[in-house]
């Protein structure tokens, strides 16, 4: 396998990149959180009283993004080893639906302090 140096790599990454986001975005859970995050950006840029709570409120529904996608490369790499199922399989997809639910508790946190703190 060839690797690739300078502009050629950021190309060739940034094409992986979108290809990644176009799969996510066929997952329910991902569309799920893009709605989500479709009317709670804008509404922090609206919210936010300056940059900072901005910064905040629109990073933390970004989170919830990312770690939704790690969360679904665990699973795909835990279904590509095998269907059947095997105790180290589902702790590893209930940890990453942990990890999500974090993301989401992190963000809920964060609006409801800076919206009533």
């Amino acid at each position: 396998m060839q690797k690739h140096k300078g502009f050629t790599h950021l190309v060739k990454a940034t094409g992986y990149s979108i290809k990644g986001l176009k799969q996510a975005v066929t997952e329910t859970a991902f569309q799920h959180e893009l709605m989500m995050a479709a009317v709670l950006i804008p509404l922090a840029c609206w919210l936010g009283e300056n940059g900072v709570e901005r910064a905040l409120m629109i990073g933390s529904v970004l989170m919830v993004l990312v770690v939704e996608l790690l969360n679904s490369a665990i699973e795909s790499v835990v279904d590509r080893v095998g269907m059947e199922y095997h105790e180290l399989s589902g702790r590893a997809k209930d940890l990453g639906s942990a990890a999500v639910t974090m993301a989401l508790a992190i963000m809920a946190i964060t609006w409801l302090l800076l919206i009533f703190g």
